[in-house]
């Protein structure tokens, strides 16, 4: 608050801007135009959702990270600063201009950005869960603040509301919900014809290829557990996955007196969206459209995921029991798995076979530094890719 009493603005930089989430940020900035000034947009080389944020937005700064997408975007109609390749991440979040930073991609290329904007003491709204999962460890302890680092994915950001001003260690356990995705209630048979198509028609979210291929997995789910426990300190037995078809509820916390609480909430990313940009505050979303009608007689249904048919969700449990390297190698294993499905170089029901064959091949330590993390996940990418070469 300024000396005439007024909230300055927050000045907001967007990574992973031309994205699904990053939709619902701006959404947000949109409807509150008086509290967010979108300052800074990066994203990897779409160029012409790019354009149309710039002439709505008119940024400060713009960043992309495909230099030969930077090559093509028509800086000279701006009068904006371009920042060019990887390293224009780094660059804009140190810029002094910026308050709050979203993280809003996926992937593990934000690692490092991540770690330097909160050195250098900027808000931080997060949906990169790559980012925890790998790098939790060295990440996370460049929190300075209590609320610097807000969680976006709904279900994450469902515990962060739900914990606000709970203590971890009166937690007994916490619960984060799943549709299900597209096959929940499919035979291993059907699994085994599943096409990228089918895979990609989310019956809840609409999200990119990845995303919505691990959902369909429901690895989306393990490593939601993964970050979980990263986030909130919490023990591989304290974190738990439901199938919640409906996905009302995003997040479920038990206490160590047998109370619970839980977030209920329209299945999208708005809310959550609005919750980490205005905390502490909550923003008054009834005059923007947005409503969520609380029925007068609710019925909800909780069911526990089915391993044997899903056996992704196992592989993430057992990286989250057994830690160490088991994080980065499920996710530099899987990354490279799901391309290849959506290649159609691989069925659905491989993924999880080339996952485990890069967990049992791999016989190094733990990681104990970021930069060893990191090492970790492209030997796992690597062998990744020998697998499906020798599956085809």
């Amino acid at each position: 608050m300024n000396a005439r009493g007024e909230i300055p603005q927050v000045r907001l930089a967007v990574i992973g801007a031309t994205g699904t989430v990053a939709d619902a940020v701006l959404w947000v900035c949109r409807h509150f135009p008086e509290q967010f000034s979108v300052e800074a947009i990066v994203a990897r080389k779409n160029v012409d959702k790019m354009q149309q944020l710039c002439d709505e937005f008119q940024p400060r700064y713009i960043g992309l990270t495909d230099t030969e997408a930077a090559k093509a975007f028509p800086a000279g109609r701006y009068a904006s600063t371009l920042f060019q390749g990887p390293e224009a991440l780094e660059e804009v979040v140190r810029l002094d201009r910026i308050d709050h930073i979203v993280f809003a991609s996926s992937g593990t290329m934000a690692i490092q950005a991540l770690r330097t904007a909160l050195n250098e003491g900027k808000d931080v709204s997060l949906a990169n869960k790559e980012s925890i999962v790998v790098g939790g460890p060295w990440v996370l302890p460049s929190i300075q603040r209590k609320g610097q680092l807000r969680p976006l994915d709904s279900e994450h950001n469902a515990l962060w509301q739900c914990l606000r001003e709970e203590r971890t260690d009166q937690v007994a356990d916490v619960f984060l919900t799943a549709s299900g995705g597209p096959f929940r209630d499919d035979d291993r048979e059907t699994l085994a014809q599943a096409t990228p198509e089918m895979a990609l028609r989310h019956p809840v979210w609409r999200m990119g290829g990845k995303i919505s291929v691990d959902s369909a997995t429901l690895m989306n789910k393990g490593l939601e557990l993964l970050e979980a426990m990263r986030l909130f300190d919490l023990r591989a037995d304290q974190v738990h996955a439901l199938i919640h078809p409906d996905s009302l509820v995003h997040g479920i916390v038990t206490f160590i007196d047998g109370s619970s609480k839980m977030l209920y909430a329209s299945p999208d990313m708005k809310q959550p969206c609005a919750v980490a940009l205005g905390f502490p505050d909550r923003l008054p979303l009834s005059g923007t459209g947005y409503t969520v009608a609380f029925p007068e007689h609710l019925q909800l249904t909780f069911t526990p995921p089915d391993t044997d048919r899903f056996p992704c969700l196992a592989l993430a449990q057992e990286a989250c029991r057994r830690e160490g390297p088991y994080p980065a190698l499920l996710v530099g294993a899987d990354e490279v798995a799901v391309d290849a499905f959506l290649q159609r170089r691989i069925s659905l029901i491989e993924i999880p076979g080339i996952i485990e064959h890069v967990f049992n091949r791999h016989s190094g330590a733990a990681p104990e530094s970021l930069d060893e993390a990191l090492a970790i996940l492209e030997w796992a990418k690597a062998e990744a890719r020998k697998q499906v070469g020798q599956i085809l």
